[in-house]
């Protein structure tokens, strides 16, 4: 394993990937039909995936061997996986009442697809990550300064790992399922397919009380204008 870094901020070092991934790699399928739960927003249809032309995630945006975009799709094994992961992503670990704004929500979908064929998919649970030489406290538990360092090891996934369609671990904001990251070149065409229509967080009843529910079990109210 090469020498570690830091991201911008202090914390935990990140080790940089070595060039070994190829054989190192723990694979694990994600099954035909599974859904994958999306929250994201209303300008890309459920299963179109962002170009990577912007924006600050632990795995996006990455680029390929010839420095373009590499398209990604995130989504999670549960409706309150993908609203940990987006909605309340920034909610802080903190005792007692805290409030979101309302307006936050604004433009903002919820989408259910499912891929018709497996998936390959690097994971990254604990356990895989040993065999890596990576603690999950250095690429899963990190805070948004270190995503810059957090990056490199999607990008050497991809390029070290041709057969390898997106990543898998253990959501950090909601531990009882799996968030994905899928790489939008390595999926074929038609292969996700969306159930039902996006539904809007705030427009749609079902959907905004379900958000209320998950908002009041981890201390949080939501505040602002109805729309």
């Amino acid at each position: 394993m090469a020498k570690s870094k830091i991201g911008r901020g202090l914390g935990t070092p990140v080790p940089v990937p070595s060039h070994d991934l190829q054989d190192i790699i723990t694979r694990t399928i994600w099954p035909a039909g599974q859904v994958i739960h999306r929250i994201h927003l209303n300008l890309y249809a459920g299963v179109k995936f962002n170009p990577g032309l912007k924006g600050n995630a632990r795995f996006s945006p990455i680029k390929n061997a010839s420095g373009a975009n590499i398209p990604t799709l995130y989504g999670g094994t549960t409706f309150d996986c993908a609203a940990m992961e987006t909605v309340f992503h920034d909610v802080p670990f903190a005792p007692g009442l805290k409030t979101y704004d309302k307006v936050k929500l604004a433009d903002q979908v919820y989408s259910q697809v499912a891929p018709q064929g497996e998936l390959v998919l690097a994971d990254l649970s604990v356990t895989a990550l040993r065999k890596l030489g990576i603690k999950r406290s250095q690429i899963i538990d990190t805070e948004k300064d270190h995503y810059p360092a957090t990056r490199p090891w999607a990008e050497a996934i991809y390029a070290q790992c041709p057969d390898i369609q997106g990543l898998c671990w253990i959501s950090r904001q909601d531990d009882r399922a799996l968030a994905v990251m899928l790489f939008g070149d390595r999926i074929p065409a038609k292969m996700l397919v969306q159930s039902g229509v996006s539904l809007d967080l705030t427009g749609n009843s079902d959907v905004y009380s379900e958000l209320l529910e998950l908002a009041d079990r981890i201390g949080v109210k939501i505040v602002g204008i109805s729309f």
